[in-house]
């Protein structure tokens, strides 16, 4: 880290007009813009940015060198007629980035925390609720809106306005088409989109940006194919890919989430 980084670190400004609680903590090099509020045991990483009329309300944490645009709204109650006002967070990892009017929940006593991972983007009007958790480098386009409980793995791109069912999990490095309905899990590596949505094969594309080796993709492919383009069952095609591919890390990852499921796969 050079001279001029240390020194803009250290220097942390609130605006006046800014309101922040005695007990919140802020790092290094921390910006609160215009009427922002920071609430009680709010923490806020180094280098972080809060926009104008921000609020983040309560037992909130906030990793480094996040983003949080103008408006948005961070550790409120969960919207859920069970919660009693137990002592809930919100963790946000390092270097996420929030943008407008997007709303993030505590969780509930059923996990005790809400979760956004690190390197994320949550675009404009997104809706984290109660109890979700969002892996690494996550992509979230404007108004996708979670129910509670949701899973969602590293590398996962959401189209915009794609609402997604209460307990749902999307899989590590899929792509879901924009104006989806997501009722159920969505594998890992895989392409799916539409109401009811539709598996339109492996998100090729996303896995060659990424660095994916060639074998890694054939030996993916050739699962996508037992699993979802032959005429056996689920239970059947897993059987059958558990003997047939070669057992790397990413196939595994793959067969142990669809046997894992609860709500279903979508096909």
């Amino acid at each position: 880290m050079n001279e001029a980084t240390t020194e803009t670190r250290a220097e942390t400004f609130i605006h006046p007009t800014a309101l922040v609680d005695p007990g919140a903590e802020l790092g290094q090099g921390v910006v609160v813009g215009p009427w922002a509020i920071i609430g009680p045991r709010v923490a806020i990483g180094d280098g972080t940015e809060i926009g104008p009329r921000v609020l983040v309300e309560r037992d909130t944490t906030v990793g480094e060198d996040c983003r949080i645009s103008n408006g948005a709204v961070l550790g409120t109650d969960p919207q859920d007629l069970k919660f009693q006002g137990e002592n809930t967070l919100l963790e946000v990892g390092d270097r996420t980035v929030i943008r407008e009017f997007a709303t993030l929940n505590r969780g509930t006593s059923a996990s005790g925390r809400t979760v956004v991972g690190s390197d994320c983007l949550l675009m404009a009007y997104t809706h984290v609720a109660h109890d979700c958790e969002l892996g690494n480098h996550v992509i979230l386009s404007n108004s996708v809106n979670m129910a509670g409980h949701v899973v969602i793995e590293d590398w996962v791109i959401v189209g915009g306005l794609t609402p997604i069912h209460q307990f749902v999990r999307i899989g590590a490095h899929a792509f879901v088409g924009g104006g989806s309905r997501i009722p159920q899990d969505v594998p890992p590596y895989c392409r799916a989109a539409g109401n009811p949505p539709k598996l339109y094969g492996l998100n090729s594309i996303g896995l060659e940006r990424r660095g994916f080796s060639p074998e890694v993709r054939q030996a993916l492919k050739q699962t996508y194919r037992i699993l979802f383009q032959s005429s056996l069952n689920v239970s059947q095609a897993v059987a059958r890919a558990e003997e047939e591919v070669s057992a790397i890390p990413e196939v595994r990852h793959l067969l142990e989430f669809i046997r894992s499921s609860e709500r279903g796969i979508t096909l």
